[in-house]
């Protein structure tokens, strides 16, 4: 029995191998039938294993040298458990609706074994039992989603997007990397369970607070935190029900869920004496604030849901740097659902709308779709935390851990990011689904088949039911309060809704343009254009360097010059020694006597 769990990883594994090099030319439709049908078994086996039908296999020895040890095992706690139903369960759904949505793409196969290959990775990074087999994982997740935002790779577009997410993340990972090995010193081993919190910040607040930092590169790369957030939205790239799965529910929930297992391992008293973890919480709040921002004059449905994951995900890396790791991971839980609602939804309106993506050209949306449309307002409602919907709940926690802090303006920014999530998010309901059609696509929108709307109203269900499904939430001894309670957080939590409606009603609500103009926020707060200049000024200047040493320096003044020094040398003496004229010979050893008889006589 204890086999079937490693099916989780053998079922997407040969889905993805079997597709690749057997199925990818001729046989697309069974390609995405076998795919679907892999996820869904591992996500039956999701549940059966959260149910307790199935025991935790025991881990193999896979590197032993001296006391180092690298395990092949799984962690069978509650944390993974609930983490394997919100990747298992939101990665069939988003098979189901790639089913509809890539019906008619031409390379459909592969979109399909690639997503078997991505679901492969994520499993390995949740079910690792060490950093070493989880750093593995992180890779190969890092190289799927590479070849879904890539997805469309004759698009310049979508090629370039791809590299930036890829380099992106290999910048933080680089940090990850040395993370890894500081821990391992430090803790005494890179496998969870075994992690000596003590010995960890034993060696000083400093180094112990280094090693904290290092490996929160990692999440910084996968969750897009600031600095590292500007490949997220060009992520977009890819087709949306890649977005759904990668970009809202799980790759980038991954560097939050490592690092609540890597603060779980060290003990949470033991980093309370680190110092340098408040870091963490500040990088979570300002990525949180400034995405929020962005996300206020975005017009592309996808970019503006984008800008949201950041700031969602920068709520819930707050929440691990304040130490309630906890809040984190519920958050995580309940925004993965309502999340890949708001992704899918998109996905059916751009497909409805014959691909278009400008808000600006929608309208009239929820008389034309009303299933799409009922459902995009209820995770809209879950999103922007309306009590009893899931997103309160979880948010409610995060904004407590805040307002427990000793530094309040970890509670106001965060209450502040409330507001303008509920004015960014009403924004687009006015838009695009209220009001009159602004265009041809959206006059003739129809409602999607059942095949896509399927999955939105089960995806809708959770926005409301997952804080009340209490075995699946992802934290160990964690209870998730789903109370109504009536104090000052809820208060100014309910505040920051009717704020952030009013001012969306008041600007946008019947309106055929954009009535704000606000170029920072437009242009990201020019990242881009930032990062542009320092490989212009830095990247191209140090090439241009290498390149005039390379040409000149060493080409043409080391290895040319020498080449043609010998090459001189050896043309003078072919062309006066070996001439064969009688003569050159005969003075060429009137020389040699002279100096024969020179260096004979007068040398003494």
């Amino acid at each position: 029995m204890e086999f079937i769990l490693w099916l989780l990883f053998i079922l997407p594994l040969a889905s993805s191998a079997l597709i690749h090099f057997a199925l990818k030319q001729k046989f697309a439709s069974l390609a995405s039938k076998i795919g679907t049908i892999s996820t869904f078994a591992t996500l039956v086996i999701a549940i059966l294993w959260l149910s307790d039908v199935f025991t935790t296999p025991e881990s193999w020895t896979w590197i032993s040298v001296g006391a180092f040890e690298a395990t092949i095992g799984l962690v069978g706690d509650q944390l993974a458990k609930g983490m394997m139903i919100v990747v298992c369960g939101i990665g069939f759904l988003v098979h189901v609706f790639s089913l509809a949505y890539m019906d008619e793409d031409e390379s459909k196969a592969r979109y399909f074994g690639n997503l078997s290959l991505f679901m492969f990775s994520m499993t390995g990074i949740v079910l690792a039992e060490n950093f070493i087999m989880m750093f593995i994982f992180w890779e190969l997740v890092g190289l799927s989603s590479y070849l879904l935002i890539g997805h469309w790779y004759q698009k310049d577009t979508a090629a370039d997007a791809a590299k930036k997410a890829f380099l992106s993340n290999r910048i933080g990972d680089f940090g990850f990397l040395i993370g890894i090995l500081m821990t391992w010193i430090l803790a005494g081993s890179v496998i969870f369970s075994e992690m000596d919190g003590n010995a960890f910040i034993g060696h000083g607040a400093y180094i112990a607070g280094a090693a904290v930092l290092l490996v929160f590169c990692g999440a910084i790369g996968k969750s897009a935190q600031l600095p590292l957030h500007v490949w997220l939205p060009d992520a977009m790239e890819g087709p949306t029900p890649v977005s759904a799965l990668i970009h809202a529910a799980t790759m980038v929930a991954a560097g939050v869920y490592m690092m609540a297992r890597f603060f779980g391992s060290i003990g949470l008293e033991a980093l309370a004496q680190v110092p340098a973890v408040e870091f963490i919480a500040y990088v979570g709040a300002i990525t949180s604030l400034v995405a929020a921002l962005m996300a206020t004059q975005q017009n592309d449905i996808k970019k503006i849901l984008a800008y949201s994951t950041l700031s969602q995900l920068g709520y819930m890396v707050m929440a691990v740097g304040l130490l309630e790791p906890n809040a984190g991971m519920f958050h995580l839980y309940t925004h993965a659902w309502f999340k890949a609602l708001l992704f899918l939804g998109s996905g059916a309106v751009i497909y409805a709308c014959h691909h278009e993506q400008n808000i600006w050209k929608m309208g009239g949306l929820l008389k034309k779709m009303p299933i799409t449309g009922f459902t995009f307002i209820i995770g809209t409602l879950a999103l922007t935390a309306v009590p009893f919907t899931s997103g309160f709940y979880s948010k409610e926690g995060i904004l407590h851990a805040a307002h427990a802090n000793d530094k309040p303006y970890f509670f106001w920014i965060a209450v502040i990011v409330a507001a303008l999530t509920t004015f960014y998010m009403l924004r687009l309901i006015f838009i695009a689904f209220l009001g009159e059609a602004k265009d041809d696509h959206s006059k003739h929108a129809k409602e999607v088949e059942l095949r896509m709307f399927g999955p939105l109203v089960l995806l809708a269900i959770m926005a409301f039911a997952s804080p009340f499904v209490s075995s699946f939430i992802p934290a160990n001894g964690f209870t998730p309060d789903t109370a109504f309670h009536a104090n000052f957080v809820t208060a100014v939590s309910i505040g920051a809704f009717v704020i952030g409606f009013i001012l969306a009603f008041l600007l946008y609500k019947g309106k055929k343009e954009d009535p704000i103009n606000i170029p920072l926020f437009q242009n990201k707060f020019y990242f881009d254009e930032f990062y542009a200049g320092i490989v212009k000024w830095f990247q191209d200047l140090l090439a241009a360097v290498i390149h005039f040493l390379d040409e000149f320096v060493i080409n043409g003044l080391l290895v040319g010059g020498l080449t043609r020094l010998a090459q001189g040398t050896g043309n003078l003496f072919r062309k006066y020694g070996q001439s064969g004229n009688l003569q050159h010979y005969a003075l060429i050893s009137g020389v040699g006597i002279l100096l024969a008889i020179y260096f004979t006589v007068f040398s003494k």
